[in-house]
Formats: C-alpha cells, structure tokens, sequence
C-alpha cells in the first residue's frame, strides 16, 4: 500500500530524519514543506493519508497547520513531532485536533507504531 505523507518541519536536519525513519519503515512517498505557511499551501484533501508536523515553526506554528488542515479534511490522521510535552500544550495539539503526538528524538519503530495505530502501514 502506497502511504503519501506531508512532512512539515522548519529544520531541514529533522526532515531528513523524519524521511529516513518513513523510509525504514517502508513509506517512500513523502512531500516535504519547510514551514507552517507551506505545509497548508500544499495540502489538499485526499492528496495524502498522513501530516507530520513540528510545533514551532516561522510562519505558521504546527497548531495553526493542525486547524487549517482540520477545516478541509476531518479524518486526516495528523501526528505532531515535537519537543513540546508540557500538558497545556499537548492539550492545545488535542483540541486543535492532533491524532498524535511523536515527542523528538524518536525511532523508526516509535513511528512505526503511530503509523500503525492509524492505519497509515
């Protein structure tokens, strides 16, 4: 099955982290945006079966990504890959409508199973 994934992260390092662990775990479709303001520009409904997204980013953060992706598709799985673990923030991720949170640094297997658990493998 082929998984196409949209990759928001300001740090060209951690995308290339994050597309290596797709990669190992057998995603190889993934389009990359180097911001908030870009991911939302690229993503339309239907063009992709998963969002991974930093919080902190210029432009748009990872939460207003979270909200505009929000109000064109409602079933989107959407994990959030950040640092952020203070409870107020992953609440904010929760109400904003995150499917899931990926707390950096991670493994490939970590992804594995958040992929998993939404049926993106």
């Amino acid at each position: 099955m082929s998984v196409r994934v949209l990759v928001a992260d300001d740090s060209s390092t951690m995308r290339r982290i994050i597309l290596r662990s797709l990669q190992v775990v057998g995603v190889s479709e993934a389009t990359e945006a180097a911001d908030g303001t870009e991911a939302v520009s690229l993503f339309k409904p239907g063009e992709f079966d998963l969002v991974l997204t930093d919080w902190n980013m210029p432009g748009k953060t990872g939460l207003e990504v979270i909200q505009e992706v929000r109000r064109q598709d409602a079933n989107v799985p959407i994990i959030m890959i950040t640092t952020e673990t203070e409870k107020s923030r992953v609440m904010q991720a929760i109400q904003a409508g995150v499917s899931d949170y990926l707390v950096k640094p991670f493994t490939a297997d970590m992804l594995r199973e958040k992929l998993e658990k939404h049926g993106c493998c």
